[in-house]
């Protein structure tokens, strides 16, 4: 099972509040253009932490196959029967360097980062390969 880390529900959380503050005192300085830029960024922030708490647990493994977070906060069931590939994308451009875990099925893509999972790609993926290699041994895919 796999969760988005405390300490990033609290940061986005964080973040709302100083954007919230920084609305606030623009408002009061009728700085227009500050509560243009600090507004959205309060319910941006907001509705990501909210969903943090709402459904911190992104992707879980069982014996069946896995129970993955689609939209907001929509839970769906994939068997293992369904799964097509499990891989870590990594991309690379000039400084940075992206991994993102994507979950690849009969019904489409789902992508996790690893902000998502609360652990590295790669470690995931290791595990996620080793279930679903049992689930094939075991004949129930």
């Amino acid at each position: 099972m796999w969760k988005v880390r405390r300490e990033v529900t609290v940061a986005k959380a964080v973040g709302a509040l100083v954007c919230l503050a920084l609305a606030v005192f623009f408002a009061l300085d009728q700085d227009t253009r500050g509560v243009v830029l600090a507004a959205p960024a309060t319910v941006l922030l907001a509705v990501l932490a909210a969903r943090d708490l709402i459904v911190p647990v992104r992707l879980a493994p069982d014996d069946d196959g896995l129970t993955m977070v689609v939209g907001f906060a929509g839970r769906h069931h994939v068997p293992w029967s369904e799964v097509t590939d499990i891989r870590v994308d990594v991309r690379r451009r000039l400084t940075s360097r992206t991994e993102l875990l994507e979950v690849h099925t009969e019904e489409g893509l789902q992508v996790f980062s690893s902000y998502d999972l609360g652990v590295p790609c790669k470690e995931a993926l290791a595990v996620l390969r080793e279930k679903w290699h049992q689930a094939r041994r075991r004949g129930t895919c």
